[in-house]
């Protein structure tokens, strides 16, 4: 794929000073357009001012902390957000995930893996799974999806999903009428290094299926297609 001389515009959320000028400097050098800043309040504020295309997010910011601003920022925009932090358990790693982060590297790092994590998240979302394109309203009888704004309404009242079952909803309901494979899903959804297994997607399929169906023992809207996987049909 041929890249114009800005292959796009990354914000750096780190508070450590050298860090955070090391990865402006390297991803400058690297062509992108790079806006940094040291805590999370700056961190919405940039956000919402440059619309970023991905967003390095460190969890341990001073006062309010990157996983509360990805919560917020979900709730706004579906940009994709890598996490950065010095904790490595599994448990921190699902916690970001279902904050709604799209990626998690652990310091320390290399810069080289950093930037091809940044160049799969940017390629992810310009094949159709990530921040959504034009309105990014969904709407199909009374369910309405609301990918700008993060929300989904059932009759008008909103549903409480967490990030993981929004995003799996959303992705399914772009792709209406496909049948889509649980590894095609767990690739677009959670991420193409994601370490877990596809009865994830099997297990946040039954979730929605909980919200979504007037009887999720015979759903409607997310039907299974035997021997490949899901398929929305509104």
């Amino acid at each position: 794929m041929q890249q114009t001389s800005v292959p796009g515009k990354v914000l750096v959320v780190e508070d450590e000073d050298s860090l955070r000028e090391a990865l402006r400097y390297n991803l400058g050098r690297a062509g992108y357009a790079v806006f940094a800043v040291g805590n999370g309040m700056e961190a919405l504020e940039a956000a919402r001012r440059e619309k970023p295309d991905v967003i390095i997010l460190d969890i341990m910011l001073p006062g309010l902390d990157g996983l509360e601003v990805c919560r917020q920022l979900r709730r706004e925009m579906a940009t994709p957000i890598l996490l950065l932090t010095a904790r490595g358990t599994e448990s921190d790693k699902v916690v970001g995930l279902e904050t709604g982060a799209d990626d998690y590297m652990t310091k320390p790092f290399s810069l080289r893996e950093l930037q091809a994590r940044v160049r799969a998240l940017l390629r992810r979302a310009s094949m159709g799974g990530g921040p959504p394109s034009g309105t990014g309203l969904l709407r199909f009888d009374d369910l309405e999806v609301d990918e700008v704004r993060h929300q989904v309404t059932r009759d008008g009242a909103p549903l409480a999903l967490k990030p993981k079952e929004f995003a799996l909803l959303a992705f399914l309901a772009r792709n209406k009428g496909i049948a889509l494979s649980r590894e095609h899903l767990l690739e677009k959804v959670w991420g193409y290094d994601y370490e877990g297994d596809i009865r994830t997607v099997d297990v946040h399929v039954r979730w929605l299926r909980e919200k979504l169906e007037a009887d999720p023992g015979e759903p409607r809207r997310i039907v299974t297609v035997r021997g490949v996987g899901y398929r929305f049909d509104g």
